[in-house]
Formats: C-alpha cells, structure tokens, sequence
C-alpha cells in the first residue's frame, strides 16, 4: 500500500464526529419566552373554538379557521422547540423519533436566524373584548372585574376616604363634574394625567394605582421599574381596589385555595409566587386573573434570568 493509500485510510479513520451543537443561551431564552406565549395563545383558540363548537348554529367556516389558525401554532411550536433544543446545546436527535425527521433534516428546516426574525414579528391572536359598561345599563359580575373598573374602584376608595366630594375634584382638575362621576364609576377611559390629579386632590398614592391604569390602558411595561416588585405593587393595588381586606378575608374569598404564606409571599416577596397563586389572588380581589398573566410571566422571566431584584 503507498504512503497516499495509508494516509489517505488514516484520514478516513481518523475523522473527528459531528460535534455537540454549541449553546447560546440568550437564544434559548428567547425561545423559552416564545414557546410561553405559543402556549397561551393555543388556550385562547382553543377556548374560542370550544365555545363556537358549543355554539348554536356556529358556522363550519368560522371552526375551520381556528383549526387551522391551531395547526399554525403547532408549526411555530415546533420550529422554536428545535431550535430551543439546539440552542440548548442539546442533540437533535433526541428529537428525530419524536418528529420522524433526521438531526440534519430538522437542522437545515429549522434555522436559528430564520425562527429568530419570526418570534420578533409573530402577531398573537386576541381574546374577544368585553364590552365596556354604558350608562344605560348595569354592570355584571364580570364587567366590575375588567382592569378598568378596578382602577376606577381604587380611585373611588381614595376619593371617599380622603372626603373629597367629586364636586371639589371637578374644580380643582377644571372639568365638569359628570365627567369626574363617569371616570369614577369607570365608564370613561382615564388618562394619565387625570390619575395623577385625583391622587393629588385626595392624597393617594399615584405609585401604587400606576400599574392598575398602565394594565388598564395597555401601555407598554416600564423599564424603571424591577418585574418582580412591578408584580407585587400591582397586586397590593388590587388588594387596595378590592377595599384592603385583611388576609384572612381573602383566604377565605380564594376558599382556602391558596395559604397564608402564599399570600403573604405574593404580597410582600421575596421572590415570585406560582402562577396558581397570582390567579386565585387575583379572582379573589375582583380582578380577572388574564389580566395579571403577563406581569407574572415578566416577573417569572426576570426572576429566572437574574435580571430583577426578588
């Protein structure tokens, strides 16, 4: 054999094997953060679709584009999970038996950059709205827990403990006084600037009531504030809306499905309570637990990473 045959044998033999795919954690992180918000968005087809199924006369149309709006989210889940599980720096092939596609075929379909570009600019589909109240007719159950009637209550209890008549709220703000009653009874949409000078006209604590109209008016979350302790003062605003009861009345209203120490916890920290325990607080203090769901996730992020203050 000539020393090319030989060296040539060598090399063969000698050929290093696919190496265990590197990590990138902040891409896994991403990832994770994305298949969190694939799973909420399949509960709320998933409700949409029940209720239509269950539904008189719901059109097969209007089914089928939520089946198919599922399968959808079924592709985006799977292209992040396998690109989790590569960012994880995890072999793929735990993955092909599952999938009944080879590592490599799942890594050439599924690229880091491309399910990158299509977390940042995924559109997540939006429960119905719930009508807002009207002068004209009553609030119901679940109206009285919308995020703006519970800022309108926190405001109220401020209103009526600091004395103030809305008479003398009008007059201070320069508005009419109907506008002040609508406001307070939550049939109008607050500003910013209206929250502040009710706090300043009754004393209250703008702080504590930012977050319930922040979630109430859809704004952005802000970046001066630590997730975690964001989680907790809306919670106490919550409490404070709901007529500061004291935590033996709350326990009872969660009937008992949560513990003093969970309260206790949710309330005044450290760290980040369980998922189950922000919602039965939250039904517990009037409140829809939805509407805490992403303060939570951004706390239990936060929490995770390192990033926030416990």
């Amino acid at each position: 054999m000539s020393n090319r045959s030989r060296s040539s044998t060598g090399a063969q033999t000698t050929a290093p094997a696919r190496a265990t795919p590197s990590a990138d954690a902040a891409r896994a992180q991403r990832c994770t953060e994305a298949i969190r918000d694939i799973a909420e968005d399949f509960a709320v087809l998933s409700e949409t679709l029940m209720n239509s199924a269950y539904g008189v006369a719901a059109p097969t149309t209007e089914m089928l584009q939520l089946v198919v709006a599922l399968d959808h989210l079924a592709q985006e889940a799977t292209a992040v999970l396998v690109v989790r599980q590569r960012s994880q720096g995890e072999p793929l092939r735990e993955l092909e038996q599952i999938l009944g596609r080879s590592g490599d075929r799942l890594r050439k379909k599924y690229s880091p950059r491309a399910v990158d570009e299509a977390i940042r600019t995924r559109r997540r589909p939006q429960r119905a709205t719930l009508p807002q109240p009207t002068p004209a007719g009553p609030l119901t159950p679940n109206l009285l827990r919308t995020p703006r009637q519970r800022l309108a209550c926190a405001l109220t209890i401020m209103q009526r403990g600091s004395g103030r008549r809305q008479r003398d709220i009008a007059h201070r703000i320069g508005i009419d006084e109907s506008y002040v009653s609508r406001m307070l009874s939550g049939q109008r949409e607050l500003s910013w600037k209206y929250v502040v000078a009710i706090c300043e006209v009754c004393g209250g604590d703008t702080e504590l009531v930012k977050p319930l109209w922040e979630v109430a008016a859809g704004v952005p979350f802000p970046d001066d504030t630590p997730p975690v302790q964001y989680l907790r003062t809306y919670l106490q605003a919550l409490r404070y809306a709901a007529g500061s009861p004291a935590p033996e009345k709350i326990l009872e209203s969660a009937q008992h499905r949560i513990t003093a120490d969970d309260l206790d916890l949710a309330l005044h920290g450290p760290g980040v309570p369980s998922w189950s325990t922000v919602a039965e607080l939250a039904a517990a203090l009037q409140s829809l637990p939805d509407a805490a769901k992403p303060l939570w996730r951004r706390a239990q992020t936060a929490a995770e990473t390192g990033t926030s203050p416990s």
